[in-house]
């Protein structure tokens, strides 16, 4: 009975000093894991965040570039990282990819994560080297499906968004194409300007800026109706792909564990950025805005990973795109 009752005491003092802490939350410095390198369309998306985010919680957010394995080493830093808010980590769609292209996780993409809420949809553009002999998505075509074996596609590595994209773009052609994958989409990036490499699906957040400056040419972006943020530039559905459509959404977690009112101090920090006319402005130059307040929570994240795994765990099995 004496030890019960010692154990109940220590058990309420534990879970008393959490909760002052998590009162008292942030009283320093917050680190946002992303799983990719600096420079890519991930880090962008963050690092505008967490600058907003920082301003409203009062408190520096630093960001830690964690890449490879496609996003997985920096889901499994996260998922066993102290659940104090002090660790956070910003994710896209292959979040809800790893499942089932990796065969071994060390982490539950679902079980092991606090979701905080939604952050972004961002389109994706098809693109090339700037001395690509093709003009338009039909000679594109024409030109892959006659040099099949030295055309090359850039991805960021397995589960990237780039990845996807480009499985489901050889998928829809009936080409299987040469990859080169590389630990984040900036170095690909880079590769591309530098001609080392010829295609590659990309999101706006990355390559909108190169296409308007003339460094990249592009042949289509993956949304239902073309972008105000790139005026000119044609659907690829219109191009000769029906329905292809590729939306890479970001989304923001903490470790399994972290108190309620930490994750409800964070998501509405998060919801208060996705409205800062700042960050609004930088989304839309970049093609992309921020998501509606309402998908910006931890329940719909939370759904949305599910609905996600669901969606894309048959796509992944039939093209037998798998990891060890």
């Amino acid at each position: 009975m004496k030890f019960k009752t010692m154990c109940t005491v220590a058990c309420m003092a534990m879970f008393g000093a959490g909760l002052a802490q998590a009162q008292g939350y942030p009283t320093k410095t917050i680190t946002m894991i992303v799983p990719f390198a600096a420079g890519g369309p991930t880090d962008t998306v963050a690092r505008l965040v967490a600058q907003s985010m920082g301003n409203t919680l009062k408190q520096q957010i630093i960001i830690e570039n964690v890449g490879g394995a496609g996003g997985t080493i920096g889901a499994a830093r996260v998922a066993k990282a102290a659940p104090d808010g002090y660790t956070i980590f910003l994710h896209h769609i292959g979040h809800s990819t790893a499942p089932s292209l990796y065969r071994k996780l060390s982490y539950n993409a679902q079980n092991d994560f606090e979701t905080i809420g939604l952050v972004t949809d961002v389109p994706m553009t098809l693109v090339a080297r700037k001395d690509f002999p093709a003009k338009d998505f039909k000679e594109l075509l024409a030109y892959v499906k006659a040099n099949k074996d030295k055309v090359t596609y850039a991805h960021a590595g397995l589960g990237s968004a780039s990845h996807l994209c480009g499985m489901l773009l050889q998928t829809a052609i009936g080409v299987d194409l040469t990859t080169v994958a590389y630990k984040g989409t900036g170095p690909a990036m880079n590769d591309l300007l530098g001609g080392q490499v010829d295609i590659m699906c990309d999101q706006t957040t990355n390559t909108t800026s190169q296409i308007k400056g003339g460094k990249i040419k592009v042949y289509g972006v993956t949304t239902k109706a073309p972008l105000a943020a790139l005026p000119g530039v044609p659907t690829l559905a219109s191009s000769g792909l029906p329905n292809f459509e590729v939306a890479v959404w970001h989304g923001m977690y903490a470790p399994k564990g972290t108190p309620k009112q930490v994750i409800d101090t964070l998501s509405n920090a998060l919801r208060g950025a996705l409205k800062d006319p700042t960050v609004k402005q930088r989304f839309a130059d970049l093609g992309t805005e921020p998501v509606a307040d309402e998908r910006a929570r931890p329940e719909a994240l939370r759904a949305h990973v599910k609905s996600e795994i669901d969606r894309w765990g048959p796509i992944i099995h039939k093209a037998g795109a798998y990891a060890d």
